[in-house]
């Protein structure tokens, strides 16, 4: 059914014996604006009539000499409102249209201008957008944006203030766009919820079990054996007593669970496309969300609705590593200034089902050498993870670092070629692999975070870079950040009591000065995370420029001697993908075929990801016009066309053409560079190694992407 004949199913029902007493234009109108409500979301009806999830709509009874009658249609935990209103001195019918979430939270106005229809396509995509306004906005539903809403809640609580605080995320539902490793370490969660025992919570809520580390391994590959590291010869920050596995995804919908009773307001399947300026561009009120219904040609199609613009008078961006907002504000802003470019590393991972004979609860187990090391000084930074959760569950893959030099080497295969040593199929013998992504992962360390504020909001997360790469963790780094950046953003929108909060007036007053959280960056110094990031500072570059085993021994001397204390820095200026260096200066690689039982082929395993973009929409992937000639003169000639080696999806490829017949060349044949958009998992990898990053990376339609599930 279409969602009209739906709502009107529901109206025929219901609408007489609500709205008896009201007039017939009254009643006609209110119909009118569900209609128009079901029309501009109908695509968001109909996806969830199609898993049993329907539209819900409530019609509402009129109340006080006002006669305002309020109606609701709910889609999932949004709820699109509308009351209509006959004012006592005129007759006159008003209508408004309201956002509010399923849960404990606050009306949210939409300013809408339907028109009357009669409008050409410019018209219809340059048609002004709605707009809702927030006290905080937090873009990305990780664990830094969820801890971030959560603790500005506590605050409300604790100081008797109520802030409208939103979490808008792209991926389709919390955790869907979420992957890593994950031992986890609680310190930081543990911090924001103090009395809360997330370990049970998690298994309640999410079914997922939070194990214990049980035996930690780190073991040095060849090719046909392994070599025990002693741990007391590893960095102490290697070490994971008290730590958890679990999945990430799982957590972090636990997170959203806990944020949504507090009274957040959290809308997954919204991706933020634009960042929204003041007029001089001096500070960010907000963003804007992309666009929905334009086809592949930048042509507005029957579905097409125009994305709304989120205003807030913080905004938080807690998008992971290399966001799109991220680093257009680190650019516009300069925050990189003084501080040493961003490093990469790029984590691709599978999660098996196994039998209870070959399941090792708690099992943690890292790996160096073999395949991506074999050579003393070999520069190429990386290794292998591999951990066992309850209830059978293994969680492996391997990380790279993005400034690899041989543009030869493909990631996906070295972790599939990994899987094949003698000492570590055994832990798959007899299972399934259910899933599998990538993602990738800021490896720059202290040196490189950016400074943190600007007028309007902050960096949080890996948007900044928290990861700790000796630590092989960031999620406890990263809630860390989302709790301190929430004490320091609510004492300054609570600094001056003269000022309303969004909450209350429902609007940001226009004439509000648009305030820096500086504190933050001060108090993030002063944290323990600051502490943790300071003794390994050196260590990523120690590797890169002196190769494996020196940077092993580098790594070692500062975690038990210098703790970040040498008189000396190492700073890294060069960007990832002018790291790579001409294919004539290397041989090509060899992959054994997959044998689709332990290895597979890379489409093959792409299925396990549950990625979904609409084919007919315009491409997120795209060649930079001034870098348009990059990809057939210098990838192809030069590099021999790494993108289709790097790119964890098969986004990337060169297929040859004939050209057509009347022309100079008539007969002959050229090379073409294919992009699968629609293959895309959202690693961000592209963007990173690309020759010259000729790749712009921007969002799709929200609710496109992977869809993973216990990454």
């Amino acid at each position: 059914l279409k969602p009209i004949n739906i709502i009107n199913t529901v109206i025929n029902n219901t609408f007489e014996s609500e709205c008896s007493t009201h007039s017939a234009d009254h009643k006609m109108i209110s119909r009118m604006a569900i209609a128009n409500i079901a029309s501009r979301h109908s695509k968001r009806i109909l996806q969830r009539c199609a898993i049993n999830k329907p539209t819900r709509i409530v019609i509402g009874r009129r109340s006080g000499s006002t006669r305002t009658c309020t109606h609701r249609i709910l889609i999932g935990r949004a709820a699109r409102s509308f009351s209509t209103t006959i004012l006592p001195t005129s007759n006159q019918i008003q209508t408004q249209t309201q956002i509010r979430s399923n849960r404990k939270s606050s009306i949210r106005y939409f300013a809408t201008d339907d028109g009357d229809g009669d409008t050409d396509e410019d018209d219809v995509m340059n048609a002004e957008r709605e707009s809702m306004p927030f006290d905080v906005l937090i873009v990305g539903g990780g664990p830094s944006g969820l801890a971030a809403s959560i603790r500005l809640k506590q605050l409300c609580e604790e100081k008797d203030i109520d802030l409208s605080v939103c979490v808008m995320e792209k991926g389709s539902e919390i955790g869907a766009h979420i992957l890593s490793g994950n031992v986890f370490d609680p310190k930081a969660l543990e911090e924001l919820l103090p009395t809360t025992d997330w370990k049970e919570e998690l298994a309640e809520i999410q079914s997922s079990v939070a194990t214990p580390v049980q035996k930690d391994d780190f073991l040095l590959l060849t090719e046909t054996s392994s070599y025990e590291i002693p741990s007391v010869l590893l960095p102490s920050q290697l070490h994971n007593d008290g730590n958890y596995v679990i999945s990430l995804g799982q957590l972090c919908r636990y997170l959203a669970t806990k944020a949504e009773e507090m009274g957040v307001e959290v809308y997954p399947g919204f991706a933020a496309s634009e960042v929204l300026f003041n007029d001089d561009q001096t500070a960010v009120r907000g963003i804007a969300t992309r666009d929905m219904g334009i086809d592949k040609d930048g042509k507005p199609k029957d579905t097409f609705e125009r994305g709304v613009e989120l205003h807030a008078r913080q905004t938080l961006f807690a998008e992971g590593a290399r966001g799109s907002c991220s680093e257009e504000l680190i650019e516009h802003f300069k925050l990189r200034e003084g501080k040493s470019a961003q490093t990469y590393g790029l984590g691709v991972k599978e999660v098996w089902e196994v039998p209870e004979e070959n399941f090792k609860s708690g099992l943690v187990q890292h790996t160096l050498g073999y395949p991506l090391q074999s050579k003393w000084n070999d520069e190429t930074f990386g290794g292998t993870f591999l951990y066992h959760q309850e209830p059978n569950l293994v969680h492996a893959g391997i990380v790279i670092g993005l400034d690899y030099a041989n543009p030869h080497i493909n990631p996906y295969k070295e972790f599939q070629k990994w899987k094949t040593h003698p000492d570590i199929k055994k832990h798959f013998e007899g299972g399934t692999c259910i899933s599998y992504g990538a993602r990738v992962l800021n490896e720059g360390g202290l040196h490189s975070i950016p400074k943190l504020t600007f007028k309007g909001g902050a960096l949080i997360g890996c948007s900044a870079g928290f990861l700790n790469s000796v630590k092989i963790k960031g999620s406890h780094t990263a809630i860390k950040s989302g709790a301190v950046a929430a004490e320091s953003v609510f004492d300054a929108l609570t600094a001056d009591a003269e000022v309303e909060p969004v909450s209350q007036t429902f609007e940001i007053d226009p004439a509000q000065n648009i305030l820096e959280a500086t504190c933050f960056e001060e108090r993030m110094e002063k944290s323990w995370v600051h502490e943790e990031l300071y003794e390994v500072r050196n260590t990523h570059e120690a590797f890169a420029r002196w190769g494996f085993l020196p940077g092993l021994a580098y790594a070692g001397l500062a975690a038990h001697v210098t703790k970040g204390r040498e008189p000396w820095t190492f700073s890294h200026q060069t960007r990832d993908a002018d790291k790579t260096k001409e294919a004539r200066n290397f041989e090509p690689i060899s992959y054994p075929p997959a044998d689709g039982v332990l290895t597979f082929d890379l489409l093959t395993n792409l299925q396990r990801s549950g990625t979904y973009h609409d084919d007919n929409q315009e491409a997120h992937l795209r060649v930079k016009q001034d870098l348009s000639d990059i990809p057939l003169n210098v990838s192809m000639q030069m590099y021999e066309a790494p993108e289709q080696r790097f790119c964890p999806a098969g986004v990337y490829e060169y297929v040859t053409e004939e050209k057509e017949e009347g022309g100079e060349d008539s007969g002959s044949c050229a090379q073409k560079l294919v992009i699968n958009a629609q293959n895309c998992v959202h690693c961000k990898c592209c963007s990173i190694k690309m020759p010259g990053e000729y790749i712009n990376w921007t969002v799709p339609e929200g609710g496109g992407g992977p869809n993973y599930q216990v990454m």
